[in-house]
């Protein structure tokens, strides 16, 4: 069983910068693909971004695409998301979830193992 625990979100002023991390406990986090989703009140859940088991390979959605990065320390079964230039549309409740697989995939159905989500603010 792979259990994810995000942490790191907070409130910050548009144009800052934020980084949230998901720690893993299982011992098959490496063999993952991990991903990065968020939520807005009222809104679905959204892919943001994701990375390959052995962070060779990263995927973006194009509102995210230049200002942040995600990136995995699979020695410490670790994923981060540095986010940087935030608006306050970034604000969302931000999931950590993780895949089975080798391919990228940008729909929540198609990851087994979700985060209990950290929550971030961007005012104005």
């Amino acid at each position: 069983q792979v259990q994810l625990v995000e942490s790191g979100g907070g409130l910050v002023q548009a144009g800052g910068s934020l980084r949230v991390s998901c720690a893993s406990s299982g011992r098959t986090f490496s063999s993952l693909l991990a991903g990065w989703f968020r939520q807005a009140p009222g809104k679905e859940r959204e892919f943001v971004a994701a990375i390959s088991a052995r962070g060779g390979t990263k995927s973006y959605a194009d509102s995210v695409n230049g200002r942040f990065t995600i990136s995995r320390d699979n020695a410490v079964n670790t994923v981060s998301l540095q986010l940087n230039s935030l608006k306050p549309e970034d604000t969302a409740v931000y999931y950590c979830a993780a895949r089975r697989g080798t391919l990228m995939k940008t729909t929540p159905h198609e990851y087994d193992y979700w985060g209990q989500g950290t929550q971030v603010t961007v005012s104005s």
